[in-house]
């Protein structure tokens, strides 16, 4: 990619950073780390209490918006990178593009496939007020969603790596 389509890409708001990675041994909040392995099954030292509803090859990973998560605090949620239990907090990516079927490349060796929006649960109600997890739910609330990926290229990530996203499907 020449450096003025690079460009483009980053006024549009498809070049970001990761800007937080989140493990915890399950449950929720899950704790920031330097970096991590990302494996087919998600991220290497991670793990869900409820593998019917979490985990597997689907929901590898799951993600979420710095901005939408500063959104939320200034609407007075106690939320933070981490608390609702997303692997991967970015920042930068127009939030509304990440879509179910829209790729993201994390660092130089980790591919993502977006394959769903979440559905919020009430073990994350903590990070908001009156426990209305809801306020992310993407059938109430277009685009405020945190997704679920499948990896498609196995990796490492760091904190600071660049994440581009591309909307082309295959």
């Amino acid at each position: 990619m020449n450096s003025d389509q690079s460009g483009e890409r980053l006024n549009n708001h498809l070049i970001g950073v990761v800007a937080s990675i989140n493990l915890s041994a399950g449950g929720v909040p899950k704790g920031r780390v330097n970096d991590a392995k990302v494996s087919r099954l998600g991220l290497e030292k991670d793990a869900q209490n409820d593998t019917k509803h979490h985990g597997g090859p689907e929901r590898a990973v799951c993600l979420y918006s710095l901005e939408r998560i500063h959104s939320l605090q200034s609407e007075g949620h106690p939320i933070d990178p981490g608390t609702a239990g997303e692997n991967v907090t970015v920042e930068g990516i127009d939030w509304d593009l990440v879509v179910p079927g829209a790729r993201l490349r994390l660092g130089d060796e980790v591919l993502l496939e977006i394959a769903s929006f979440t559905n919020p649960c009430k073990t994350i109600k903590e990070s908001f007020v009156d426990g209305e997890f809801i306020r992310i739910a993407q059938r109430l609330h277009p685009g405020w969603s945190r997704v679920y990926a499948r990896v498609l290229s196995e990796g490492s990530i760091r904190l600071g790596d660049p994440v581009e996203l591309d909307l082309t499907t295959e």
